[in-house]
């Protein structure tokens, strides 16, 4: 058995103290540096973090390094980029998942329709907080709301007219119902990858139908386009058939109005002498009618012969006869002179003999005006 010295308890105390100096060294060593790395953390440009202070969360959105209280304050970062999800198909390989995919139109026909769904996070807080997985509650309500609209169309138009109308009421119809749960998230885009029958004959016979649509619209487009064309030629034409018959309404207008006005002038002299105007009227009708006649006056008084001497002696024959005509009805024994008038502007003028002949020129312009009437 050994006995105890108490020669050697100061170098036991002295060892003991020095390890206890060199455990707090070495704590000391190594605590540092963790609490140092963990009171530090730092945000990227597309993340936000949820800073969690013994139970109360808040946002932190300023991107760099951050500092927290180790032990008692925990951060999470979020990534509030726009994300996807992708309903019906698997976007690794493309291939149609029909569970989610195959779906009946309201006109009891089956589609198969993929749909890919753009989202962010809005709330953070509510990301992390509001639901144990806002992700799979998202790609639950996108599900319920495009089957809910699918069913509300006709096969032709969820395969060809109606895919914007069916976007648009998907986008809609999920934002409110992602606003009634309250997750955080919000729904940027819904978009409709692809959408076909579900067998080949019956897809063979839709890709028909679209192309007699396309073949309509080809049509509807070259009509438009030929209308187009023509239009402004027969348009240019119209306007020139309406410009020509209103100046030649014009016209005629004018030149009535002025037949109108020349008459009710002649009227109004006439109404004042009417025997002048009547005279005058005579002599201007002569003047147009005697210059191309070719007139032999026997002297009677009673009658006017008209000799068509052209057709018998040509026109030097007729100039001749004329001018014989006139040397002997200047050489009558009686002394008669053929009386002479002019008519110009309601004035009239007549040369006559000697005084034995005025009664003999008398008669020759009376039975002239008979003859006339």
């Amino acid at each position: 058995m050994e006995t105890f010295d108490h020669s050697k308890k100061p170098k036991l105390n002295k060892i003991t103290g020095l390890l206890k100096k060199l455990g707090v060294i070495a704590v000391l060593v190594i605590a540092i540096p963790v609490i140092g790395i963990g009171s530090v953390y730092n945000i990227q440009e597309q993340e936000q973090a949820v800073l969690t202070t013994l139970g109360s969360a808040k946002t932190v959105a300023e991107p760099g390094l951050h500092f927290k209280i180790p032990f008692i304050q925990r951060v999470q970062k979020v990534n509030t980029t726009i994300q996807g999800v992708a309903i019906g198909y698997d976007p690794s390989d493309n291939q149609s998942e029909e569970a989610d995919s195959l779906m009946i139109t309201s006109d009891y026909n089956f589609v198969n329709v993929d749909f890919f769904v753009e989202y962010k996070v809005v709330d953070p807080v509510k990301a992390v907080y509001a639901s144990q997985d806002p992700f799979t509650i998202l790609q639950n309500i996108s599900r319920s709301c495009i089957r809910t609209v699918i069913g509300s169309y006709d096969v032709d138009s969820v395969l060809t007219t109606g895919k914007n109308e069916i976007q648009s009421r998907v986008k809609e119809m999920v934002m409110n119902k992602l606003e009634q749960h309250d997750v955080g998230l919000s729904v940027v885009n819904v978009t409709i990858q692809d959408s076909e029958p579900p067998t080949a004959e019956v897809m063979e016979a839709f890709k028909a139908v679209e192309t007699a649509k396309q073949d309509k619209e080809t049509a509807i487009n070259n009509a438009n386009k030929y209308r187009n064309e023509k239009l402004p030629e027969a348009t240019a034409q119209t306007d020139k058939i309406l410009q020509e018959a209103e100046s030649s309404k014009v016209q005629r207008v004018n030149e009535a109005n002025a037949e109108v006005a020349k008459f009710n002038a002649m009227y109004e002299e006439y109404s004042k002498n009417p025997e002048v105007t009547r005279k005058r009227m005579f002599y201007e009708a002569m003047e147009d009618v005697l210059p191309g006649m070719k007139v032999i006056i026997d002297g009677t008084g009673k009658t006017d012969t008209i000799l068509p001497l052209d057709s018998f002696t040509g026109a030097a024959g007729a100039a001749a006869s004329q001018d014989a005509g006139n040397n002997a009805t200047g050489q009558n024994s009686l002394g008669n002179s053929t009386g002479e008038r002019t008519g110009n502007d309601g004035k009239s003028g007549m040369k006559q003999g000697g005084s034995g002949t005025q009664s003999t020129g008398s008669q020759t312009d009376h039975g002239a005006e008979e003859a006339a009437e």
